[in-house]
Formats: C-alpha cells, structure tokens, sequence
C-alpha cells in the first residue's frame, strides 16, 4: 500500500515529517475494510518510519477498533526508502512462516517492485492504493522477475463514492438551447456511468453501484420522454439495452439496500436467525455480483456503451432534438400528469402492490420529464421527489418481503429460522398499509402542475 496523501514540506519540515492532508486520513480510512477484506492484516504490518506511512496506518486501525493491529506492526526504517531494488531485497529476506504480510510504504519503490513482480501491474501507484500479489513460488526468495501473480487492485476513489465525486465527471453548464442541453445531459449521463464502472466492480461502497443505476435508469427515461415527444430512428432498440443493463442491478441493489436497513435497524428476529438470513443473503449478494462483474467485464458491454455514446452524437438524434420545444414538452407532461391523477384515483386500499408500483414508475417519467425543461419550478419537483420518496419506501418494503418469501422456500435453511422470517415478512404490512394511507391521501398532481 502506497502512503495516503500527504502534505507538502514547509519550512524546517524534512521529507521523513511531512503529514497527511484531511483528503489522505480519508483516503486511508477509505481503505481499512479494502484490507479487512482482502485478509491483508491477517499477518504482519510492516510500516515505513515516515509520518505519513505511521499516520496512514493510524488512520486504518481507527476504523477497525476491534482488531489488535498495534500488536501486529512493525515500524521498520528500511522502508523509508524509494528504491524498488533494496524494497525487492528486503521482500526476499523474510521468514518462510511467514504467510502474508502488508507493508505500507513510497513511490517509486513500490511501483517499481510491483512492475517487478509482475509485468500486469498498472502503470501508476496513486496515494493510498493498495496491490494484492500472490507468489508463484513457495519462498519470499521467489519474489524476483514475474515472482508473483497481481490478484487485486484498488484505489480510494474506486473504493470510496465520496471520494470518487471529487475527481467524477463534471456535469455541464446550462445551456438555454433545448436541444444542446438534453444532449450534454445525456453525454454527461454516459460519462458518469463508465467512471462509476471500476467502482460496481470494486464492490466495496454500495454507493457506486446505486449511482450507477440511477445514471443508467435515468438516461433511458430521458431518452423515453425524447421519443414520446418526437420521432428518432433508432432510439427503442438503444433504449432496450439500457434497460437491460439497469435490470442486471436491480437484486443486488435491493439486497444493499436490505443488509443496510439490517445493520441500521435490527430486525425482529433472534441472533441465529438475522444471522442465518444475512449469511444467506451476502451468498445471494456474492453471487449476483460476480455475475454483473462479468457482464461489466466483457467487450460486447464496452462496445453496447461506445454504440449508445455514438448515438447520443449523432446527426439523427441532433435533428430530432432540434424539433423539441418547452411548448412540446409541457403538452407531454401535461398528459403524464392526467394519467397519473387518474391512476391515484383508481387506488385503494385493497389495491394489489402492482398498483403502487405503477404509479412510482409513472412520477419516475414525469420527473425526468420536467428535468427536460428547466422552467419548472421547484415547489412542483419538490412534490414529485415527496411522491418518489413515499412510493419508494414502499417498494423496497415489498422488495423485503420477497427477498424473505425466497429465503423461507430455500429447502437448506433451519425451519426455525424461516418461521421467524415469515412472521416478519407478515408484520410488514403494518407499515405498508401507513404508507398506502399517505399515497391514497395525496392530492392531484395537477392541482400543484407548473
């Protein structure tokens, strides 16, 4: 692991004293469970002597305070050195018993050992990225030319979405030309999507692959309300696609969103059975996310993406947005609205969970439709996000209790567990029936229209 970031030196302060800036404490702390993970502290710490490497460490240990690093590191001087050489000399001098070890130290020296070890490692060691080697051979004296095979790789950016923002896409400037704006939105959505990419692969911060959802559900509702307004050859089959790369997230986005609700929420169940159901629903988690690494991973996405970008720029899509108008817009919103109001009308209380469904799906387009025209005013989008916020709530309690239907019909699970399981999957219809109560009292949507 390579020091976070670290202040530049001032004054007296020699290169050996220079200490961490805020954004390289966050860096490291990013990185803690990217360690816990990988089973990288399960051996001996071996820290250069510098303050920025001891204070990187520090920042580690602080977020794991239930581990006994301290008694695991080893502050050595000769890591406070930048030459790949002496660091691969002292890689090969240690003890066989040794299993694993991490050692937090500079550039270049743990660049130039990493290309070392193996020729695959990336061209670039940012602060406080980590790389996971394993050894070829048996002995840390095959540590030579091409000794170790890379099993991992990641930076704080790919492993923290706060500190992804800071360095993500920018969105553009607004632009008065309807069409010039719908189409940087519609770029810019794109670009966000591949930056977020290496992030849903990391899996370590839920966040990316939220966000990349949310881009890629977005660009498709833009691109919908577009062709519900004008003609563009080409855009449904483009659209399909979009939508099926959004639908490969939508379990594992719903199993985050329940593991986060557990650990912020304790369920009413016993200790075995919350833990029966969460190891069941982290092998769930595993398994669809090694499934969309392997989507996300392929040529034919990369080039479906490339395909989707082209399209955005073309003539074609230029033409049709050239036609779009506030004028038309507001006709198309306008109707989205009476078709909502009337699909509020048609709900009771009895109403199956498809209804409610329908009418979050429905506020969706709406939304992302009155995104097209800057002119909306914002007491009228705040309602719409009040409305997503309730429907959304709602969803996910139903997106809980199916996850718990599934759980209690998996024939290896202890009966007593599943038992627990459907009594809390019955108890949520209590506060189902709050929220249906909240939706059924909203008022028409016309009556709060721009």
């Amino acid at each position: 692991m390579r020091h976070a970031k670290a202040k530049q030196p001032s004054g007296d302060m020699t290169d050996h004293q220079r200490p961490l800036r805020k954004r390289g404490k966050r860096q490291a702390a990013a990185m803690a469970h990217v360690l816990q993970h990988w089973q990288a502290l399960e051996g001996g710490i071996y820290v250069s002597t510098a303050a920025r490497t001891r204070e990187t460490f520090d920042e580690i240990a602080g977020q794991l305070p239930d581990h006994t690093l301290v008694s695991q590191v080893h502050f050595d001087e000769n890591l406070y050195t930048f030459d790949g050489g002496g660091l691969q000399a002292w890689v090969e001098s240690l003890p066989n018993e040794a299993e694993r070890v991490l050692v937090i130290g500079h550039n270049p020296a743990l660049h130039d050992l990493a290309r070392c070890l193996d020729q695959t490692a990336p061209h670039s060691l940012p602060t406080g990225s980590v790389l996971h080697f394993t050894l070829s051979g048996s002995s840390w004296k095959s540590a030579g030319h091409n000794g170790a095979k890379l099993a991992g790789c990641l930076t704080p950016e790919m492993a923290s979405y706060p500190l992804f923002q800071r360095l993500a896409p920018q969105p553009p400037k607004s632009n008065n030309d309807t069409a010039s704006r719908i189409r940087d939105m519609l770029e810019h959505l794109y670009q966000m999507i591949r930056a977020l990419e290496a992030g849903v692969i990391a899996g370590v911060d839920p966040e990316f692959l939220h966000q990349y959802r949310v881009n890629l559900r977005r660009s498709r509702a833009v691109g919908e309300s577009v062709r519900t307004i004008t003609r563009v050859p080409g855009l449904k089959k483009m659209l399909k696609r979009l939508k099926q790369r959004a639908q490969a997230t939508s379990d594992l986005r719903d199993i985050d969103v329940f593991l986060e609700d557990m650990v912020k929420t304790p369920p009413p169940l016993t200790s075995g059975s919350r833990q029966g159901l969460m190891q069941w629903l982290l092998a769930c988690q595993r398994e669809r996310h090694q499934a969309l690494c392997q989507q996300l991973n392929a040529p034919a996405y990369a080039e479906e993406m490339e395909s989707w970008q082209h399209f955005i720029a073309s003539d074609d899509v230029g033409k049709a947005l050239s036609k779009l108008t506030p004028k038309r817009i507001r006709t198309v919103l306008n109707a989205r609205i009476a078709r909502h109001d009337e699909d509020l009308a048609a709900l009771s209380l009895d109403t199956h969970d498809t209804g409610f469904h329908e009418l979050r799906k429905g506020v969706k387009r709406i939304r992302y439709l009155a995104d097209l025209n800057p002119e909306i005013p914002e007491p009228f989008l705040s309602q719409l996000k009040h409305r997503q916020r309730l429907l959304g709530e709602y969803q996910d309690l139903c997106s809980r209790q199916a996850w718990l239907d599934a759980f209690g019909a998996s024939p290896d699970n202890d009966p007593q567990q599943q038992q627990e399981c459907v009594q809390w999957r019955d108890s949520l219809e209590k506060p189902k029936l709050v929220l249906r109560k909240e939706v059924l009292a909203l008022e028409a949507l016309a009556n709060v229209s721009p």
